[in-house]
């Protein structure tokens, strides 16, 4: 990885930081906050084809991949954690790149809370499913992630970040609001969750034993007729 996209890296996450920081000072304003998380993360995916124009097939492609992660979650919202978004949006990130997957994983949160139910955790949930996507392209290349079992623990310790990188919004906007903060309160919080990150990772597995190899070949087959997402 060059230097000059190191540095957009960073930056782009020094300013979702930013914007993270905000949702839990101003939390009446998370769509906002929400749609500013989406156009950085645009602005983040542009940046990788500075070389040529993005294809408006490309952008109906991820546009297509966010829905159908963001519907997954629909059919399985009575079961806590328990949902295909996380797999769609790991493979997406793995076959497009972790442009591609960021965006995938922050839209498809934005997308499925208009059904579910938005609130300030929105952005939290946003940059989460980003980092899978982000993540997923960023180690796609590596021998650990070209196999199966090496997937399977990527999707496994995924289950337990996402839900921490949750509690964290939780506990912060929870101490905020009641006036307590103490480190025997947030290791509560987060044993609270233990349940809940456990079955996320268990769903995890499913879908990538299950489905993992024919998502993959499909989608690797599709980028590569229409040349898609192609860098050089």
């Amino acid at each position: 990885m060059h230097i000059h996209r190191i540095l957009k890296n960073i930056l782009l996450f020094i300013l979702l930081a930013v914007i993270l920081c905000l949702s839990l000072i101003w939390q009446n304003h998370y769509i906002g906050l929400s749609i500013c998380f989406v156009v950085v993360s645009m602005v983040f995916l542009l940046y990788r084809f500075e070389k040529r124009k993005i294809e408006a097939g490309e952008l109906v492609l991820l546009a297509v991949l966010a829905a159908i992660a963001a519907v997954g979650r629909v059919p399985f919202a009575s079961i806590p954690s328990v949902q295909p978004t996380t797999f769609v949006i790991l493979m997406s990130g793995f076959v497009f790149g972790a442009e591609s997957g960021f965006v995938i994983g922050a839209t498809a949160a934005l997308a499925s809370n208009m059904i579910l139910g938005q609130g300030p955790w929105t952005p939290w949930q946003m940059a989460a499913w980003g980092l899978v996507g982000f993540t997923a392209g960023l180690l796609r290349h590596t021998s650990f992630m070209k196999r199966t079992w090496g997937r399977i623990i990527f999707g496994i310790v995924w289950g337990f970040l996402f839900g921490w990188i949750m509690n964290i919004w939780g506990f912060f906007s929870f101490a905020q609001s009641e006036g307590t903060m103490s480190i025997k309160a947030l290791i509560s919080y987060f044993a609270a969750s233990s349940l809940f990150d456990s079955m996320h990772a268990i769903s995890n597995i499913f879908f990538l034993l299950i489905f993992g190899n024919i998502w993959i070949k499909n989608l690797s087959r599709f980028k590569k007729k229409y040349g898609l997402f192609d860098e050089k």
